[in-house]
């Protein structure tokens, strides 16, 4: 999927920050592509862009109206249908990454069909994906690996592209999240395919490229997550990685969602994707490690970025405090 930009964020009648997070990751990583902002009353979410209606944005060339906001469930609810089907006639697409499809509503599906406009369900794949062979292919690419899911992997990997595109390197960032596409324009959101097409689907997303390109693939899960290894291990396969970066939430006192599972070592942690990522590049190398110390005090945060650059011998950066430089100097 293509989706085009500029867009206008919908908060819809989010009840707190954390519902409009997707909104808050593009309107972070591409400023540029964002017009303004939609609430409905009610709302408690407010990324500080302009408030626009949906005469002004479509006036202003807003081509895709995004709902940025999730509520339990991914549901679409009747006040957010009233509102997304204004914008179609006036020359919108709409984008969503909820569990329910804005293509399974009717009269979503009606309107658009009746003014020709595109209804993108990022979370859901619209193409079938030949299962990966491991072939050799040209170009280079780096994947972030976690050791927990939600640690920062899709965060890592846009201060990755960013920090390369600034140093004049030729890359892009290809997303397999639904956060991670609105904010490319494209992907695949990896953990909606059918298990054995995983890693065809990433050779799909990376093809084959100049050899001086790098692709920076957004990772998914953690191989030592009981939940979500398999979709790990499939990103592993189908990348090829020639460089890997870990991130870790060095605070946790468990794996997300298992209280019975406590967080790998570090150092079995990579040791474990670099083995598996060698059965389709047996070249691959670490090359960081991307820590989110958010909930941390300074002093203990650059402690432990020491003595885990100690103990594994490459940078450790917080990428958000930090920045990513000295893990893209490692990519030569």
């Amino acid at each position: 999927m293509s989706i085009e930009h500029p867009y206008l964020l919908f908060l819809g009648d989010a009840a707190d920050p954390l519902a409009a997070k997707t909104a808050q990751g593009i309107a972070h990583w591409r400023p540029e592509w964002c017009l303004g902002q939609l609430r409905l009353p009610g709302c408690n979410a407010d990324l500080g862009l302009t408030e626009m209606s949906l005469e002004q944005a479509a006036e202003a060339g807003a081509r895709t109206l995004v709902v940025g906001v999730a509520n339990r469930g991914g549901v679409i609810s009747d006040a957010w249908v009233a509102v997304l089907e204004q914008a179609l006639p006036l020359g919108m697409d709409l984008a969503a990454g909820l569990h329910n499809r804005l293509a399974d509503v009717p009269s979503l599906a009606a309107v658009a069909g009746q003014h020709g406009r595109r209804l993108f369900d990022v979370r859901h794949p619209t193409r079938e994906f030949q299962v990966g062979d491991g072939e050799k292919r040209a170009g280079k690419r780096l994947l972030t690996v976690g050791t927990d899911c939600s640690v920062g992997k899709m965060y890592a990997s846009l201060a990755l592209e960013k920090e390369m595109r600034a140093q004049g390197l030729n890359v892009d960032f290809r997303a397999t999240g639904q956060t991670g596409i609105l904010i490319a324009g494209d992907g695949i959101s990896v953990d909606a395919v059918v298990a054995d097409f995983i890693s065809g689907a990433i050779e799909w997303l990376t093809p084959a490229n100049d050899p001086d390109h790098w692709d920076v693939i957004e990772g998914q899960g953690s191989l030592f997550h009981a939940s979500f290894a398999g979709v790990s291990l499939g990103l592993l396969h189908g990348a090829q990685p020639d460089a890997l970066v870990l991130c870790h939430e060095p605070t946790r006192g468990h794996m997300r969602g298992l209280p019975g599972h406590a967080l790998p070592d570090l150092k079995d942690c990579l040791e474990a994707n670099l083995a598996a990522a060698r059965l389709t590049n047996p070249g691959v190398a670490a090359v960081g490690v991307a820590v989110n110390t958010s909930q941390m005090a300074e002093g203990a945060a650059g402690d432990l970025l020491r003595r885990i650059e100690d103990e594994l011998g490459l940078p450790a950066v917080d990428p958000f405090k930090d920045g990513v430089a000295p893990i893209v100097a490692r990519l030569g």
